[in-house]
């Protein structure tokens, strides 16, 4: 009754293997892509630009570029956060060394700033593997902190080491600097989501995305079908990259507008990220933008619930935020690997064989 294939045939492969192969699956994407583009600006205010909705896009695609790397290649990272950096470092050299540079070309070069690092920093995956590679990767993250602390170059010599993004506009509307609104940052960075997330679903479903997944299924076996593991981890290592840069670019000059590397891009962040995908679900899209989602929204509920209404102390909430978080990882890498996403495939699937049993 409430989700149904019955009547919903197709007529051609492409059709049959679309993203979205049930009519409602289909109606509501639509539905939800055109409230988030069409009402959503017009109802934001800056609570809840600054507290959930400019927070979760900017993460929902630093968990996608990690998704690409850990769920679909299987190679193991934990410098989301140094990648990040370098993506916001980036960008504030862009907008300062070339102030006529708009907007959207500065994020997109910030990525394929941190596109480059990122493959450079992913060499050590042809040669390690698991435990090896995460330490490798943790690594790059302490030494891109060290980096952007220490060469004065990148915060162009500031005696504070901090950086600040200038004030820039796009189509005559500020987007970065004290006086943005909060739509103009909600609806930038809702067309860059929009984007990747079509660009990610693409790659995935493709050649490349079959490469990934045949190298971390059985790296061995996708070398001898003709898998190029050298291209296929790099490939890898620079789209997750490029996606990261682009969150860390918008996190800068979008949400934050000023930022210290250590205390913005620490290594905190790089388990934040990592803790949206495992949570949300390995290897999925829609897992990447339910982890971000779970876990941006969490401490706002939490906040709510235990502070405003119950009066409990705010360090008692932060701390049980924690517990929370770190209970729901445990829970999901023992029961259910495959995270919210499996959880969504199952009750989809039960939704279809509704009313009868399964």
């Amino acid at each position: 009754m409430l989700y149904r294939e019955a009547g919903d045939f197709k007529t051609s492969y492409p059709a049959d293997n679309q993203t979205f192969p049930i009519k409602f699956d289909r109606w509501g994407y639509w539905v939800i892509l055109a409230f988030a583009i069409f009402v959503v600006p017009f109802l934001v205010n800056d609570y809840w630009a600054s507290s959930l909705l400019v927070p979760f896009l900017i993460y929902a695609i630093a968990a996608l570029g990690l998704n690409i790397l850990v769920g679909y290649c299987g190679q193991v990272s934990l410098g989301t956060g140094g990648f990040m950096a370098v993506g916001a470092y980036a960008s504030y050299k862009f907008m300062t060394a070339f102030p006529w540079m708009d907007m959207f070309t500065v994020t997109l070069l910030s990525g394929l700033v941190t596109a480059a690092v990122g493959a450079l920093f992913g060499l050590p995956s042809l040669r390690i593997k698991g435990f090896y590679l995460a330490v490798a990767t943790l690594a790059a993250q302490f030494f891109l902190v060290w980096l952007f602390n220490k060469v004065p170059w990148f915060y162009n010599y500031s005696a504070s080491g901090q950086i600040s993004a200038p004030e820039r506009s796009v189509f005559g509307i500020t987007v970065t600097g004290p006086n943005t609104e909060a739509w103009a940052q909600y609806a930038f960075s809702l067309v860059f989501v929009i984007v990747l997330a079509w660009v990610a679903r693409n790659l995935t479903r493709g050649t490349m995305g079959r490469k990934w997944m045949a190298i971390r299924d059985m790296d061995i076996a996708a070398e001898i079908i003709g898998v190029n593991p050298l291209r296929a981890k790099l490939s890898a290592f620079a789209v997750s990259s490029f996606f990261i840069g682009v969150s860390g670019a918008l996190f800068f000059t979008i949400y934050l507008g000023a930022v210290e590397v250590g205390e913005a891009f620490g290594i905190q962040k790089s388990f934040l990220v990592l803790f949206m995908v495992i949570i949300g679900g390995l290897g999925s899209i829609f897992g990447s933008f339910a982890g971000a989602a779970f876990l941006v929204l969490l401490p706002v509920v939490l906040k709510l619930v235990g502070v405003d209404l119950l009066g409990w102390p705010t360090d008692i909430v932060a701390h049980l935020n924690l517990v929370i978080v770190g209970a729901l990882i445990v829970f999901f890498l023992i029961v259910e690997p495959h995270g919210l996403a499996q959880i969504w495939r199952v009750t989809k699937e039960k939704l279809r064989l509704w009313p009868f049993p399964h």
